[in-house]
């Protein structure tokens, strides 16, 4: 059924169904791969169709959670259609091919980024990988900064307090509970804000066989903040506790130094302002490790990510709020 509807889509009768590449989060619809053998080309399908028997690898199936989902996807359409084509190769994402939306479903033609040599995929960061990560985000953030985000999330990244009061309230009651508004208010009130993935983790990386450059997929959770958070998220995804330790400043100075370069090209960027953002970004880094470990704390108070350097980090960040405040 979904063959015959792409053969329509795409004006093309000579595709077929290649592979299952993997079934969306919680079972909101498949990836697939198709070829057309006309073309010789290879495209990702993204057919996203939520069940009404939803089941959430937590537990953590709700009204609220499948409306953020919900919400999710159509913010990832509104980039692809809107926002994609203005990255460049330093910021790679999949060019879209075509979308086909009806009530009950969207399919999602995208270019297959494997075709395009970005084949290889990691689980952990290293010390060629990690850094040509980052180089990825401080290209995307240099050229959004100060972007509206119009369509996209007005607050980017998934674990954002308010689309995640279900895991506030699943809190103790502790230090990171009561100031949960005041940590998420510091990062939302950031002067030097941009368009940041949200979801910035190694799973969503397609790194190139030259081993030189990336490309970002799964753009469910774009939308307007400090890049802080795509970092700080990065970094806690690809790295152990030993490895946070040892290359945290080395990564925040090599962003910063990857920023600065790209935001050279950003008309609507005056790099007189260089040092104010740089001041900003330090100040909030630990910051945006509060944020993190109290969203963790109410999701998954198990989670492998939760280690020594986060707590040292999110204590960092809580004390200083808790200053201010």
């Amino acid at each position: 059924m979904m063959i015959e509807r792409l053969k329509n889509l795409l004006n093309d009768d000579s595709l077929v169904l290649k592979e299952n590449v993997q079934t969306l989060w919680s079972g909101y619809g498949q990836i697939v791969r198709v070829f057309s053998q006309s073309r010789l080309t290879n495209f990702i399908v993204k057919a996203i169709a939520p069940d009404k028997n939803i089941s959430h690898p937590r537990g953590w199936q709700s009204a609220t959670g499948h409306e953020r989902k919900l919400i999710s996807y159509q913010v990832e359409l509104a980039f692809y259609e809107n926002h994609a084509a203005l990255c460049t190769e330093n910021c790679r994402v999949a060019d879209l091919i075509a979308v086909e939306k009806t009530s009950k479903d969207t399919l999602l033609v995208l270019e297959d980024l494997d075709a395009a040599g970005f084949k290889l995929r990691y689980e952990d960061g290293n010390d060629k990988t990690l850094f040509v990560a980052i180089k990825w985000l401080a290209h995307f953030h240099a050229l959004f900064m100060f972007n509206s985000g119009e369509s996209l999330w007005p607050i980017g990244s998934y674990w954002h307090l308010a689309t995640r009061q279900d895991e506030w309230h699943n809190m103790p009651d502790n230090e990171y509970k009561r100031s949960a508004e005041v940590i998420d208010l510091a990062l939302n009130n950031a002067r030097y804000k941009t368009l940041i993935h949200g979801d910035a983790k190694f799973a969503n990386l397609c790194f190139h066989e030259n081993e030189q450059d990336v490309a970002a997929v799964d753009f469910q959770y774009v939308g307007v903040g400090s890049p802080v958070k795509d970092l700080m998220y990065l970094l806690g995804s690809c790295l152990n506790d030993g490895q946070l330790f040892e290359y945290s400043d080395k990564a925040v100075n090599f962003y910063l130094s990857s920023l600065k370069n790209a935001l050279s090209t950003n008309k609507q960027f005056d790099l007189q302002e260089w040092q104010n953002l740089e001041q900003e970004f330090r100040k909030l880094y630990p910051v945006a490790w509060a944020d993190f470990y109290r969203f963790l704390i109410g999701w998954n108070p198990d989670s492998w990510k939760i280690c020594n350097f986060m707590a040292q980090q999110a204590e960092l960040g809580l004390t200083q709020e808790r200053i201010k405040a």
